[in-house]
């Protein structure tokens, strides 16, 4: 049954804007958590442009229920995870001059440097989800990998406008869903998801987590954070029980 986790970076965001403390992704997670969300989302960027490595460190000592580390597959985060122990870790693309995550990550082809990767947090303790494009070649290469679960990247879905792009995407992520079961692995997915979209993926069967940050970050502007989360899980729950 799928449940929210909410990403707390665009909160960074604004801060960074300024420079300043304010406001805090901390306590944007504290709140999101008692809204009801079931884990909080951060990414520690390689270039450190919105959350900071002391907001990563905070976050695991005040994040309830579970905290999951979107990052780069380097050698600089995964020494960052192993000492921090999130309980999840999501492996992303990361390209200095994008303004957010653009697709999902290689995994077809790069099976070495992923299961490397992969071992090492392992080691640690730590659950790793790929974030990838809802393509078999990259689930059947993640489960190869040996990751625990996958991120579909929900971004197509999300950007297409024609009533048949819509349902062939969708499309896309159900049949992602049923093979990445079949090869036993969770299925999250997340990227561009919102109050109006969010249903039909909420409503996939053995969904997950949904990852939803931009969204979330930006009703809270006019609703407060708790609200906003409240909403959010609202409409998820009513497309599960459709």
């Amino acid at each position: 049954m799928a449940k929210l986790s909410v990403n707390i970076d665009h909160v960074a965001t604004v801060r960074q804007a300024r420079g300043g403390a304010e406001p805090d992704p901390v306590t944007a997670a504290q709140i999101a958590e008692l809204a009801g969300a079931m884990g909080v989302t951060a990414h520690l960027r390689e270039d450190r442009r919105h959350l900071q490595d002391r907001d990563l460190e905070l976050l695991r000592r005040v994040v309830k229920t579970r905290l999951n580390m979107e990052m780069a597959l380097t050698d600089e985060m995964i020494d960052i995870a192993t000492r921090v122990k999130p309980e999840l870790c999501t492996p992303v693309p990361e390209k200095r001059e994008e303004v957010t995550t653009e697709g999902g990550l290689a995994v077809a082809g790069a099976e070495k440097h992923v299961t490397r990767g992969i071992e090492r947090l392992h080691q640690a303790g730590i659950l790793v989800s790929l974030f990838i494009d809802p393509d078999e070649a990259q689930i059947r290469a993640s489960a190869n990998c040996g990751a625990d679960e996958i991120e579909m990247h929900t971004g197509r879905y999300c950007d297409a406008r024609r009533r048949e792009d819509v349902a062939r995407e969708l499309d896309a992520l159900r049949r992602g869903a049923a093979l990445a079961r079949e090869l036993g692995l969770r299925v999250n997915a997340g990227h561009g998801l919102n109050y109006r979209n969010v249903g039909p993926v909420a409503a996939i069967e053995g969904m997950g987590e949904l990852n939803i940050g931009h969204s979330i970050i930006a009703h809270s502007v006019f609703v407060g954070i708790e609200r906003a989360v409240k909403e959010m899980i609202a409409l998820i729950d009513a497309a599960r029980a459709e």
